[in-house]
């Protein structure tokens, strides 16, 4: 009797681990895409420096990033306990990714807020030395572009794609079938990135964001499964936690 309520037990912390993985997961789309759509204001127009677009929509964006960044590293840490029983090192890489993904994140968000910074202090200076503050607010959101690629896309097509997708498929968490999309999707977008950094096309392009489709489906229906299903029954979960 003993066994089998430790047994419902460990079943039970299993089910609101991977309920509360998913939520997190959900929480990175749900703050990515609109801030992205919020900072287009600024990254778009070269005139948002001198007072031309809305400043509290980027702020609002920025404070999304924030998020995306906290909960980038929560879906690692979250994951981790059980993942480690595949393999410890392996977890620990993609933590590690996940970590290093948010730190860039935000960089980004340092980037962009420094241009509202320099929007709201420019005053007479704006006058005098318009084509310097352009040419800062252009850099700044080179840096913001930039760290946009090597972090969602370099750092999570490696860590999300390639080291989750392969601890999913080596324990049957999810089904193999769905774990395979992160194991094409990750590569794919590497590779894209670095047909980036060479001139090949350019980040948001059509052959950019069709490089993307399979790690955002990998993504998309992983934090579905989390939230309705749960971990499927695999060997590692037999393992008691250490």
């Amino acid at each position: 009797m003993t066994e089998q309520l430790q047994a419902s037990a460990q079943t039970d912390a299993q089910r609101r681990t991977a309920l509360i993985a998913g939520v997190w997961f959900a929480i990175t789309f749900v703050t990515s895409i609109p801030a992205l759509i919020l900072y287009q204001p600024l990254l778009k127009h070269t005139s948002f420096i001198f007072g031309s677009g809305a400043r509290a929509g980027v702020a609002f964006g920025a404070t999304l990033e924030v998020f995306l960044a906290i909960s980038g590293i929560a879906t690692a840490v979250v994951l981790y306990p059980i993942l480690k029983r595949q393999s410890q090192s392996i977890s620990l890489g993609y933590v590690a990714s996940r970590t290093l993904e948010s730190t860039v994140i935000v960089i980004g968000i340092v980037s962009v807020m420094s241009v509202v910074t320099l929007r709201h202090d420019v005053g007479g200076a704006g006058a005098a030395h318009p084509a310097s503050l352009a040419l800062v607010e252009r850099s700044l959101v080179a840096i913001h572009d930039w760290t946009f690629l090597l972090g969602p896309g370099f750092c999570a097509g490696f860590g999300n794609g390639v080291l989750l997708g392969y601890l999913m498929y080596k324990s049957g968490l999810v089904p193999r079938g769905m774990a395979l999309l992160g194991l094409i999707g990750g590569p794919l977008i590497f590779v894209s990135g670095i047909a980036i950094l060479f001139g090949a096309f350019k980040n948001g392009s059509p052959a950019a964001n069709l490089a993307a489709l399979p790690e955002i489906a990998w993504e998309a229906s992983l934090t579905v499964y989390l939230i309705v299903k749960g971990f499927k029954p695999s060997p590692i979960l037999a393992v008691p936690a250490s």
